[in-house]
């Protein structure tokens, strides 16, 4: 099944590009793919290749996380093929928990299932730095040691990033002479952590780290990193000095090393923000607009101010070139962005719509907003949800899964407790009974998820009950099963649940579709559930009402589209600002003590009217109306 990503919509025209040029503001050289799973593919022909061209033994070092499940997945399959023997291959890890957890819990637990446990490697050539009980401070400094002079030199060191720089444990602050070590991990670290332990108090707050000196040491270094919340730093460690605060950034002293990355990671890349200054282009209309947004935030004037020499001295003569005059172009991506400004998304019944994003007809519209998880719906785009619904169409709202692992056990005991004083029945020792039974690292009980969702189907159906809907006839709770594996890692995806899309997208036969385009959710369930859609509207490709459907594409809580990219902008008035806020409010268990909240502190609706707040701020400098809030989308077809 395929992954999701936008179409390519211009931008460098990197064919006969000699690499000098395509890496000119690279100090680290970048490879961008199409996603993670051909990158990965791509890396493991090339250690394939240097495994079966060396003579002796090979060292090959590998990350911890999850950055290199796919890598793993194809050196076992290559493996399986008969295409590579590991049988004289030494394989390194950079990291373990001082002491190390249960193997359940381990920072190496996804190499061994995913690769070791697959490949013919010898048990004594697997080297991990794992010791299961504190030693004396002579002891582990001596196993440090140790294990740091077998790692130096490595053939090939395949390494992931952290979000904040940091690899393999060496955080901000970390020198670039560091060697194999204890470190300490700090808060933000552990929080990261926390997902897979039962709390704070019983995540490890010591590690054994490789050094960066020791890295460095490597014979060949591969970079990997992959999505849109990787983008800042990818950006880090690929373009800007080397820093302290990015540990990564230090391997830009390597000569022999690069970055394997895929589209959405790679965003930031100045080939890929601002790439006339790399070479030639393809000036598509959007990516014109593209430039222009860019222009105007370079000079700091509304589009209507730019100038010949505004072009000129930033890069975009080529543009002035091919599609100038410079006031030509000036007065169409005026008026193109404009067009995209409308506060009818169903479309304005009975008026001309040449320049409107939607049509007018047919009127009502049957809508479908795909949520991810019970709250989305609001935070992404509640004040076009509203609009829907007081503009008379007939709006239905698919839950795509439960939500239910992001409820916090008080919460539960909370309800159970209402229950008990309201006369409902006193359940509240056995449930707290079932939370006392809970094992770190293993699925919550069922019983439990069972209540957890039933929270959340409340809490969503009282969002909705505030804009006017049905929530017995136009709520749809769908229960993905990909989703339901009682803990933070989920299944894959199969057809069972784009059989379940399939039925409610048959039943309803929407004019509109809204779904999450946002590739940066931390844990992965937005893009599964965008690309389950897809694939369910690509089965139902004959279909006779999908020749009047139209795709639109919303952004969550983490990221906002880019201004060149949007098709639609809904602005919002103050009150419908308001609303918003209080449906987000409904969803109750998801504010203050929510278990996976990410690295922003904020509360959901304190992101929400931040991001279109911010976007209604770029609008007005790029000389449009100034408005409250804007929600964008992207149509996708």
């Amino acid at each position: 099944m395929k992954k999701f990503s936008l179409p390519k919509d211009g931008g460098l025209i990197e064919a006969g590009l000699p690499n000098g040029i395509k890496h000119t503001y690279e100090r680290i050289p970048a490879h961008i793919f199409e996603d993670e799973e051909v990158a990965s593919e791509r890396l493991a022909e090339k250690i394939v290749e240097a495994i079966n061209g060396c003579e002796g033994t090979y060292r090959l070092g590998l990350s911890t996380g999850s950055s290199p499940i796919f890598l793993y997945k194809a050196l076992s399959r290559y493996h399986k093929e008969g295409k590579v023997s590991f049988a004289n291959v030494e394989i390194f890890s950079i990291d373990e928990y001082y002491p190390a957890p249960a193997d359940s819990q381990s920072r190496n637990r996804r190499l061994y299932e995913e690769l070791i446990c697959n490949i013919d490697v010898k048990p004594e050539n697997v080297h991990i730095p794992k010791l299961t009980e504190i030693l004396d401070t002579e002891s582990v400094t001596a196993f440090c040691a140790d294990f740091d002079a077998k790692a130096k030199g490595l053939d090939l060191l395949i390494m992931g990033i952290g979000e904040k720089g940091q690899i393999g444990f060496n955080e901000a602050g970390a020198s670039d002479k560091s060697r194999t070590r204890t470190v300490l991990l700090p808060y933000g670290s552990r929080k990261r952590q926390v997902k897979n332990f039962a709390n704070m108090d019983e995540t490890p707050d010591k590690a054994i780290a490789m050094g960066i000196s020791t890295m460095l040491s490597a014979k060949k270094i591969y970079l990997i990193g992959w999505g849109e919340d990787k983008a800042e730093v990818v950006k880090k460690v690929v373009e800007d000095p080397m820093n302290p605060a990015c540990p990564a950034s230090y391997l830009q002293q390597h000569e022999n090393i690069s970055f394997y990355t895929e589209e959405n990671a790679a965003s930031l890349l100045t080939r890929n923000v601002a790439p006339w200054l790399v070479g030639p282009c393809e000036w598509t209309p959007k990516f014109i607009r593209k430039a222009i947004v860019w222009l105007c935030e370079q000079v700091h004037k509304p589009i209507l101010k730019l100038t010949q020499g505004d072009y000129l001295a930033h890069g975009l003569g080529e543009l002035l070139e091919q599609h100038g005059p410079y006031d030509k172009i000036n007065i169409k991506v005026f008026n193109d962005f404009q067009h995209t400004i409308s506060g009818w998304p169903g479309g304005k019944p009975n008026a001309d719509d040449s320049t409107r994003p939607v049509p007018s007809s047919p009127f009502p519209k049957r809508v479908v907003i795909f949520s991810p998880h019970p709250d989305d719906d609001v935070i992404s785009m509640g004040g076009t949800f509203i609009r829907l619904a007081e503009q008379g169409h007939d709006v239905h709202v698919a839950y795509e899964t439960s939500g239910n692992v992001a409820v916090h056990d008080d919460v539960v005991l909370q309800h159970m407790d209402a229950a008990r004083e309201l006369g409902f029945g006193d359940r509240f020792d056995e449930v707290k009974a079932i939370i006392a039974s809970k094992k770190p690292g293993q699925p919550e009980p069922r019983a439990l998820l069972n209540l957890k969702g039933a929270i959340r189907r409340a809490e969503a159906k009282s969002a909705v009950r505030s804009f006017g809907l049905n929530d017995q006839t136009n709520t749809h709770f769908l229960n993905l099963p990909f989703y339901e594996t009682g803990g933070i890692k989920k299944g894959q995806r199969t057809q069972a649940d784009i059989d379940i899309i399939i039925e409610l997208l048959q039943k309803v036969q929407p004019h509109q579709i809204y779904l999450a385009g946002d590739l940066a959710d931390p844990h992965g369930t937005h893009r599964v559930c965008t690309e389950a859609v897809l694939e369910a509207l690509n089965q139902l490709s004959g279909a006779e009402w999908l020749k009047e459907c139209h795709v639109w594409l919303y952004r969550g809580a983490w990221m906002e589209w880019e201004l060149g990219k949007v098709d639609m902008a809904v602005p919002l008035s103050p009150d419908e600002v308001i609303k918003k806020r209080h449906a987000i409010y409904r969803h109750l268990s998801q504010k203050d003590i929510v278990p996976f909240p990410g690295e922003d502190p904020r509360e959901f609706w304190q992101r929400a009217e931040e991001r279109t707040q911010n976007t209604a701020r770029l609008y007005n400098e790029l000389g449009m109306a100034e408005y409250q809030a804007i929600e964008v989308f992207v149509k996708l077809f």
